[in-house]
């Protein structure tokens, strides 16, 4: 998806919901969510990115731990540990899912779809690649905003 996805997490986000919720661009949970990876209790590996989208938003050592062990995590931990991006009341999840994607569709949308493939494109390559890309991209999105934005500027 081009555009910004927001998981919702009310309950629990296990093995498949959690490959699901990680494949979003940022997760607000409710705090009787539950998360849990128990590929290993069943026998078999992840298939949907939970291997490798996992260690890159908490760290290796976290990952290991919940794959390994299969033990879930309570919403609270989650948010500490970088899983979700906040944790509300139960009866407020909705409602600051949708306030959160009204602030983002108050946004040039061009912008923002480039700057979610820039994130993601950067996030696969090494620092100073990603910043390289960065540098290239500003720079062709500059060339290109510029006379827009002089003409509605009404400069000549």
């Amino acid at each position: 998806m081009t555009c910004p996805v927001i998981a919702a997490v009310n309950g629990h986000a296990i093995t498949g919901g959690l490959e699901l919720m990680l494949a979003c661009d940022m997760a607000i949970a409710a705090r009787n969510a539950k998360f849990a990876d128990t590929h290993a209790a069943v026998g078999i590996i992840p298939g949907w990115g939970l291997s490798q989208r996992l260690s890159r938003l908490i760290g290796i050592a976290r990952a290991r731990q919940m794959h390994f062990s299969a033990r879930a995590i309570d919403a609270t931990t989650a948010e500490r540990w970088g899983l979700v991006n906040s944790v509300v009341a139960q009866s407020d999840l909705l409602e600051t899912a949708l306030d959160l994607a009204r602030s983002i569709a108050a946004h040039d949308p061009d912008a923002v779809t480039q700057i979610k493939a820039l994130v993601n494109d950067g996030a696969a390559l090494p620092f100073g690649q990603a910043m390289a890309l960065e540098t290239r991209r500003s720079s062709e999105n500059y060339a290109a905003a510029r006379p827009k934005n002089l003409i509605a500027d009404g400069a000549k």
